[in-house]
């Protein structure tokens, strides 16, 4: 399909636990509109109607608001705050002080770390972002871990629909999208206050140093800035 961006070229859905979920290979099925649509259909189906469904621990002085699954297993930390939608997977943790603010898919055993703030964004299996980031409508792939401080940009100065760099090629994919940081790859990671620009892709395996600032396709290595 012309102008898709492959889920396929940088998860390997194989070793995704929920990966009946991920029936589309077009990564803007689960960014932006894609992703609401994607998500409240998953919480119909877990019978989440329009308040918490709690199945974890939830600690004292958290707060958990409107249509919010929190499976078995789950650990949410004193003073996180969650709003719906969202999913937290079995073993995930939200920790103290954390900001989920909604439209969000936290997958088995992913973090969401300490001061960390999400919106509109899927951490799939065991992706971490333990401290003192923002992640903003990405998608982090099995594995991924970002250093702390790390900042996943997801708004242009310029406010237009966010191009990126066609990793199959040279060419250029308009997303159709007005917010997008990065789609990270299994097993990809950024240093301590590494910063993403809106467009970044980031292939299986890759890295961006600590206090980098990178946009663009990184397809294989490490980018030092």
């Amino acid at each position: 399909m012309k102008n898709q961006i492959f889920l396929s070229d940088f998860i390997d859905l194989s070793k995704v636990e929920d990966n009946k979920l991920f029936t589309s290979d077009n990564v803007t099925a689960y960014l932006g509109e894609g992703l609401k649509t994607w998500l409240a259909q998953f919480l119909d189906s877990l019978g989440v109607g329009t308040e918490p469904l709690i199945k974890g621990q939830v600690h004292a002085g958290s707060f958990v608001s409107g249509k919010v699954y929190i499976a078995a297993g789950a650990v949410v930390e004193p003073t996180a705050y969650i709003d719906g939608p969202t999913y937290i997977g079995p073993g995930a943790q939200v920790r103290h002080g954390a900001y989920v603010r909604g439209q969000c898919y936290i997958g088995p055993r992913a973090v969401v770390g300490h001061t960390t703030e999400v919106k509109g964004s899927v951490f799939l299996d065991d992706a971490k972002a333990g401290h003192f980031a923002y992640v903003g409508d990405s998608f982090l792939g099995r594995d991924v871990n970002l250093g702390a401080g790390t900042k996943l940009a997801n708004l242009p100065f310029k406010r237009s629909s966010i191009r990126v760099v066609d990793p199959r090629g040279q060419g250029v994919i308009d997303t159709g999208l007005r917010k997008f940081s990065a789609l990270m790859g299994d097993t990809s990671q950024t240093g301590c206050n590494a910063v993403l620009s809106p467009g970044t892709l980031l292939l299986p395996g890759t890295a961006v140093f600590p206090t980098a600032h990178y946009r663009g396709t990184l397809k294989e290595g490490v980018f030092r800035g």
